[in-house]
């Protein structure tokens, strides 16, 4: 394997991601919780209440609560959202807005059987990301934090998301070093990019890197990690990049469940203090009592491949475009809660048309 290379991009030239450790910092604040309830973890996590907002105020329309009290089908799911942020700054302060979520993607959990569907919501889809402004979805963390993300994900998509977590690039490398490393498969159109990639993340950070010498399904680090997550000019483009980021995801999940609980806790004390989080110990701890059955079982993206296209949109650049976003959404709840019959909410319809007549002069459909 080649030796230690210096970094050589300039930080200035690349948006540096951080894939959704997320879950797994999750799962592992509550193991420790539960096996050292002498310790004060908490203090450790940046966190933000979220109590102080009503649900109309965080996007989730009366049609979706009611639906939720009478029974239906997105009751007895926990959806959280996870936020990878392309701040390229050190500081915790960089994760509460001003710079736009790089990634966005959906875990929604079964509570009762601890099955767990990943949903990417591509960065670039058309959306209103509040105050009926249209642009680019990951705007939406840039102009109010995580609550002004999960807003735009709850109005758009028709859900109920009061809990959300949002990471700075050193999570993902600590993380992943600290659990030995994760398995992933690098082909050959991806290995170029992948090291170019790492080597900005290393100059961030002020460290040396390791180019991968091979190709093939084999153990990377944390820098090798966040370089293969950022690769997205390869076939499929920002598409392919998702499936890469819910890999790696998937990775860490399952090193996590690999690891004695010495390590587990040792990767929480690395990555909390780079985590954003609105999840209070409560809602951690009850998902401890079913903490082994946790498994990722399905993944897609939003939007759905087709019921979406792309275009420039104007000023507002190179966009994903949901054709029509209530369709969409009809497809996102028989994907994640199985709802073979849902029925969008008038916001979402509203919203709908006005994507519709914001872009259908650029596309043509």
């Amino acid at each position: 394997m080649a030796g230690k290379k210096k970094a050589g991009l300039t930080p200035g030239k690349i948006i540096i991601f951080v894939v959704e450790i997320l879950i797994i910092v999750a799962l592992v604040f509550v193991l420790r919780k539960f096996i050292c309830p002498g310790t004060d973890p908490e203090n450790k996590l940046n966190y933000v209440s979220m109590e102080k907002f009503t649900p109309e105020e965080i996007g989730i329309s009366e049609e979706v609560q009611q639906q939720i009290e009478e029974g239906g089908k997105m009751q007895g799911y926990l959806n959280i959202a996870l936020f990878g942020i392309d701040s390229t700054s050190p500081n915790v302060s960089a994760l509460e807005k001003g710079y736009r979520s790089d990634c966005i993607m959906i875990a929604s959990i079964n509570q009762d059987t601890g099955d767990i569907k990943l949903v990417s919501v591509y960065r670039d889809t058309y959306l209103n990301t509040g105050k009926d402004t249209f642009q680019k979805c990951n705007a939406a963390y840039a102009l109010g934090g995580g609550n002004a993300a999960v807003s735009m994900l709850n109005s758009n998509l028709d859900l109920d998301i009061t809990n959300w977590m949002a990471v700075s690039y050193r999570g993902l490398a600590d993380a992943i070093d600290s659990l030995g490393g994760i398995y992933i498969d690098v082909d050959e159109a991806e290995i170029g990019h992948l090291n170019a990639y790492q080597g900005a993340v290393a100059e961030i950070l002020g460290e040396d890197y390791v180019p991968l010498a091979e190709t093939g399904y084999q153990k990377v680090n944390g820098l090798q990690a966040a370089g293969y997550c950022r690769i997205r000019y390869t076939a499929g483009d920002d598409f392919k990049r998702t499936e890469r980021q819910r890999e790696v995801l998937q990775a860490l999940v399952n090193a996590a469940k690999g690891a004695n609980t010495d390590k587990l806790v040792e990767t929480f004390n690395k990555v909390s203090g780079n985590v954003l989080t609105s999840i209070d110990k409560d809602t951690l701890l009850s998902m401890v009592k079913n903490i082994s059955k946790y498994s990722i079982v399905e993944e897609g993206g939003f939007p759905e491949e087709s019921l979406r296209t792309t275009g420039t949109i104007g000023a507002k650049g190179s966009c994903v475009i949901p054709i029509s976003l209530k369709d969409n959404d009809i497809w996102l709840h028989k994907f994640l809660f199985g709802d073979e019959d849902y029925v969008p909410s008038k916001a979402v319809e509203d919203n709908s048309a006005v994507i519709y007549n914001d872009t259908s002069a650029y596309v043509g459909y």
